[in-house]
């Protein structure tokens, strides 16, 4: 890269940084923010113009985004993310995904910077090379604090490295990581209780999605594993734990729907439910006693002034368009506009 094209290359990712710190900043009246699912590492990418936390110059552009949240009074965790059989060999350098076992997603394409492209069978991780992702989990916390969150979120939903390896499904090992759900549950124990040795609990939030099909997943034995998993976690008095428990982002129909009640059965800690609610819907959860709060995705996306349209009874924008969630510009992303400037 020469010195013109390094000037332009700077130029463009300055502008990206500033759109993300005039999205979040925008949404900065809500409870809590969690951003969007951010790579761990070069390894865990595969998601077109997606951010990551892995280098020292991804630390100093985030560090924009939470000053300018925390300047509007707003608290922010960054989701951690490795997308496991998700990605694609074009996003590292022509190597494949990894993934618990070398089973590919099935029937369906991915995204990448030259277009769509099938899912490629992974490459099985090797058991010597998985406390290296799990450092990466680590290395990425560390990193998400050095940039000013006030906390992180490991996803472990959505069909993801994390889900991958709790699930049977996609887990077909035989070392001490597959096999039973307690074996299935190693990993991402491994990557809490390295978290916590560099942010406290309170800090450390985690998603799961229990009833979810995205991704090609879905187990039979969902029921146990979740409950099994949410007893274990009762130990580290994280955050939260955010259940995808709506079944609007797809349902694999293996089971009757694993749902908040059922969550509160066994864990002990904060609980947030997700997917599909209304302002209407949320309230009742949350009055019932089965949530401690409710997350709102896309109709955030539309409505950045979303906390303020509840709280007044102003009516929602129109959803945002689904062409416009790869554009990697302002339009469909911060140029949403509040009620009151409608």
């Amino acid at each position: 890269m020469n010195r013109g094209e390094l000037e332009v290359f700077e130029i463009a990712l300055k502008s990206l940084w500033d759109s993300s710190s005039s999205y979040y900043t925008q949404r900065s009246s809500a409870g809590l923010l969690v951003t969007e699912a951010t790579g761990i590492s070069t390894q865990g990418n595969g998601w077109v113009d997606a951010p990551g936390i892995q280098t020292d110059e991804m630390v100093e552009g985030w560090k924009t985004v939470t000053s300018a949240v925390h300047s509007k009074g707003g608290h922010i965790f960054l989701q951690l993310w490795h997308m496991g059989r998700a990605s694609h060999s074009s996003f590292n350098e022509g190597k494949l995904p990894v993934a618990p076992s070398a089973l590919a997603i099935e029937g369906e394409q991915t995204h990448t910077y030259t277009g769509k492209a099938p899912y490629e069978v992974p490459r099985a991780l090797e058991t010597d090379e998985i406390p290296g992702i799990v450092e990466d989990y680590k290395k990425g916390a560390i990193n998400a604090m050095a940039a000013g969150f006030d906390g992180v979120e490991i996803h472990g939903a959505n069909g993801y490295l994390v889900d991958q390896f709790l699930q049977a499904k996609t887990n077909k090992r035989t070392d001490k990581y597959g096999g039973s759900i307690e074996n299935q549950y190693q990993f991402l124990k491994e990557i809490v209780e390295a978290i916590l040795t560099v942010v406290p609990s309170h800090k450390v939030g985690l998603r799961l999605s229990p009833n979810g099909a995205y991704n090609g997943m879905g187990t039979g034995e969902f029921r146990e594993l979740f409950t099994y998993v949410l007893e274990q976690l009762n130990q580290y008095n994280l955050a939260y734990v955010h259940l995808m428990d709506g079944l609007g982002f797809g349902f694999h129909k293996l089971g009757e729907p694993f749902t908040l009640a059922d969550a509160r059965k066994v864990f002990k800690g904060p609980v947030i439910g997700n997917v599909g609610y209304t302002q209407e819907t949320a309230e009742e959860t949350i009055a019932r006693g089965d949530a401690d709060l409710i997350a709102f995705g896309r109709p955030f996306i539309s409505n950045p002034d979303l906390v303020e349209r509840f709280a007044n009874g102003w009516p929602l924008a129109e959803p945002a368009p689904y062409s416009d969630w790869y554009t990697p510009s302002p339009k469909g992303y911060t140029d949403f506009p509040t009620y009151k400037a409608q």
